[in-house]
């Protein structure tokens, strides 16, 4: 008897225990060559999105070509950028160190959350910055569309 109390202590404690964060996640993007691993991220958000029972994001090659071309272009003008044509909703965000805390940013605000949890986004890209002479250090452009034809010329 004595067994099995520990056992179903063990397991209680196991389950209250949170996830550990992927080091992908939580890897710093303001170091000089950080590569961030697209495919996490949007997992991320992809669990998010399973939690209100909506389809999963797929990353696509040319959203995360034209979220780099962004992210890069606002690090270095400091201009946050507007959202293309071709996409259905643009998020962005300058300063967080890893996807972890952006991710944060961005589902805990109402605009944030409204755009990753919208039904009609079935594609995505990531993008991020780093320039140490900028003000925010580290820039995020997510890009979320209904399509993969994406024109990368911007």
């Amino acid at each position: 008897m004595r067994l099995f109390i520990i056992l179903f202590l063990l397991f209680l404690a196991s389950c209250s225990s949170p996830a550990p964060l992927s080091p992908g996640l939580s890897q710093r993007m303001d170091l000089p060559n950080a590569q961030l691993d697209k495919r996490e991220a949007i997992n991320l958000i992809n669990d998010f999105r399973y939690g209100k029972n909506l389809p999963p994001l797929q990353l696509d090659d040319n959203l995360n070509k034209l979220a780099d071309q962004l992210a890069k272009k606002y690090a270095l003008s400091g201009i946050n950028p507007r959202k293309p044509q071709t996409v259905n909703n643009i998020r962005t965000s300058a300063g967080y160190v890893n996807f972890a805390q952006t991710f944060s940013g961005w589902r805990n605000i109402p605009d944030g959350a409204k755009a990753l949890l919208n039904p009609e986004n079935a594609r995505a890209g990531i993008g991020v910055y780093y320039s140490a002479n900028s003000n925010s250090g580290t820039y995020w452009v997510l890009l979320l569309a209904k399509t993969s034809k994406i024109n990368i010329a911007q």
